[in-house]
């Protein structure tokens, strides 16, 4: 078997296609390594690159990739729909085959000394790779974003992982670790409303949203924190977005173990929310790549409902891409979106 690790870098730009190119190129030098997707977005101001290689492969593009983006991104000009803490926001290593998650832990820890010590970031370690408990989740950590990163770096208890607690404005700061693999996937509502999306959003996310008392006054326990009304799907991240290029609402979700959530599932909940919101659901998109399993989950989900019977893969994904709508906003090229077609 080979040991094949992928990695999944965001950065904060998606509208300068030369800075773009240029990152692409980085990891394309790189030997051992298969660039699979360049994906930005101008709303969110924010580009996903997919690539997969050997280990050491991996980790040498992932640095280069960062070391290209930072000498090319400002922060201080940056304005987006998308969390995010820098010009390199987060930089995630994801076991495919023949790799540990311990060993992918080893890998965002190379990566976060070097570029520490290379480049002067502060480095932020998540996820599986994560120093204490308060760390793990992504969101915990991007809370304040960026432009609140200069006070988060001077509270002792946000002190980085790598790296010397001292703003970079230009740069601002990167969160590395080692997760599952994570899908990205947004459901489209026939609204411009965002706050309906976020409704939504609220109402899935397995963090849920905090209790309210009949005055609108957050409910808290014991301890003194918030109690929260958990949400309706687990292992599901979700806010709600505007997309100025369609003119669109949109729950924004990562499906951090498709495995517990599966996109058809993600997308039918959305469903039956918007519903009672009064707008309804008209597509899905998956930004980056997907494993095929979920695909084939979603095909035979639907072909259930409509009772056909034993179709294959082939056409299990098909029948997956036209009941999610994965072609509303862009074409779904299942050569190009499904990770082991690509391999």
């Amino acid at each position: 078997m080979k040991h094949i690790v992928e990695c999944v870098p965001n950065f904060s730009e998606g509208r300068v296609q030369a800075t773009l190119d240029a990152i692409a190129e980085s990891v394309r030098r790189i030997s051992d390594v298969k660039l699979l997707g360049v994906e930005p977005d101008k709303d969110y101001h924010r580009c996903v690159v997919t690539f997969v290689g050997s280990p050491a492969g991996v980790l040498e593009a992932a640095f280069q990739s960062t070391k290209t983006a930072v000498e090319r991104i400002d922060m201080r000009n940056h304005k987006g729909e998308h969390p995010r803490l820098g010009a390199v926001d987060v930089v995630p290593f994801v076991p495919v085959s023949g790799v540990t998650m311990d060993e992918c832990v080893s890998l965002a820890r190379q990566y976060g000394e070097r570029t520490a010590r290379e480049l002067g970031i502060p480095i932020y370690l998540y996820e599986y790779a994560a120093t204490n408990s308060r760390r793990r989740n992504l969101a915990d950590i991007r809370k304040g974003e960026y432009e609140g990163l200069k006070d988060k770096l001077a509270n002792p208890a946000w002190k980085p992982d790598f790296g010397e607690a001292v703003f970079q404005p230009k740069s601002g700061a990167t969160v590395t670790g080692a997760r599952k693999f994570l899908i990205a996937y947004n459901v489209n509502l026939n609204t411009p409303d965002a706050t309906i999306a976020h409704e939504i959003a609220l109402r899935i996310r397995e963090a849920g949203r905090p209790k309210k008392d009949a005055d609108g006054n957050t409910v808290k326990g014991d301890h003194g924190k918030p109690v929260k009304i958990p949400g309706t799907l687990n292992a599901v991240k979700a806010m709600g977005v505007h997309l100025d290029r369609f003119n669109i609402a949109q729950v924004s979700i990562n499906l951090v173990d498709y495995e517990i959530t599966p996109p058809h599932i993600a997308f039918e909940e959305v469903r039956k929310q918007a519903t009672t919101l009064g707008v309804e659901v008209t597509g899905s998109e998956i930004v980056g790549l997907t494993p095929l399993r979920a695909l084939l989950a979603a095909g035979q989900f639907y072909a259930t409902r409509e009772n056909q019977a034993g179709p294959g893969d082939e056409a299990l994904v098909q029948i997956a891409v036209k009941h999610l709508g994965l072609s509303q906003l862009e074409q779904f090229v299942a050569s190009a979106k499904v990770i082991e077609y690509q391999l």
